[in-house]
């Protein structure tokens, strides 16, 4: 097996099961390792010795300590390790931000909400359902962005800096595809940033663009939202309407609209058609 075939999605999917296999066998291998008679080690203090003086170290050394740069390249370094555990501790807002999650997850909560349900499915369950969808919605932009920077900066043919651009460039491209309809917001900050109209996309900055794309998301969201609602809220109207005419003021409308509710989701096959439809607003 080849590097090339490792850096592949399939390959690391590969690695990492051979890895959890291993771990899963080396509990049992040193288990046995205990368990067997071992012969009696040797002199621990002459052999150490020994090697020393012979030039091989038996323990590793880790020095870890801060000291002054001497050079301007040593300040860099150190100026691009922060930004890079910055970027890393903010690697889950962008992931929320910045992808089709949000809008998923707005419209999940609308749905469960709109069921009058209270504790199923749990949020856990919907975010996780949010986030695989997320994945199958950005799947052409990650191989593009993985085939066009990241196995050329592992192989050596681009820098990190040019990696980075192919990453922004396709971000950018997809936001800017979801307010291809509706760039009100992009205007909005474009006229906040006191910035000339743009001429295209790339005349927007990504700190005007970014902002845009999530009042664009929670817009979209928050329409659905209502289209959810308004078959529900009829069910629920007509049910509190029933009760009332028939006298039974003590009974909670939302205990008997709720089984109708679950009724009609399941049959217009409520996930697979909300489903559908959501990965379909995406453009």
């Amino acid at each position: 097996m080849s590097v090339r075939s490792l850096c592949r999605p399939a390959g690391l999917i590969r690695l990492l099961f051979v890895l959890i296999l291993l771990m899963g066998v080396t509990p049992a291998g040193l288990s046995a390792q205990q368990t067997a008679p071992s012969p009696e080690p040797p002199s621990v203090g002459n052999n150490l010795i020994g090697d020393i003086q012979g030039g091989q170290e038996l323990l590793p050394f880790v020095n870890l300590s801060v000291q002054q740069a001497e050079s301007g390249e040593e300040v860099a370094l150190s100026l691009q390790l922060l930004m890079l555990l910055t970027v890393l501790s903010l690697a889950p807002s962008i992931v929320v931000m910045m992808t089709s999650f949000l809008r998923l997850a707005i419209v999940f909560d609308f749905v469960k909400r709109a069921l009058s349900l209270q504790q199923v499915p749990p949020t856990q369950i919907l975010m996780g359902i949010a986030l695989f969808l997320t994945l199958f919605i950005m799947w052409p932009s990650i191989n593009l962005i993985y085939e066009d920077a990241f196995v050329p900066l592992s192989e050596g043919e681009i820098n990190l800096e040019q990696a980075y651009g192919v990453f922004e460039d396709e971000m950018r491209y997809f936001m800017y595809r979801q307010m291809q309809g509706s760039p009100d917001n992009i205007r909005l900050f474009m006229r906040m940033s006191g910035l000339d109209r743009p001429n295209n996309l790339a005349d927007v900055p990504t700190y005007v663009l970014i902002p845009a794309y999530i009042l664009n998301e929670l817009t979209v969201a928050f329409q659905i939202g209502i289209l959810l609602f308004i078959p529900f809220i009829i069910i629920d109207m007509v049910v509190a309407s029933t009760l009332m005419s028939m006298g039974m003021i003590m009974l909670p409308p939302v205990m008997i609209s709720l089984p109708f509710k679950l009724i009609l989701f399941v049959l217009v096959d409520g996930w697979g058609l909300l489903t559908q439809q959501l990965v379909a607003s995406f453009n």
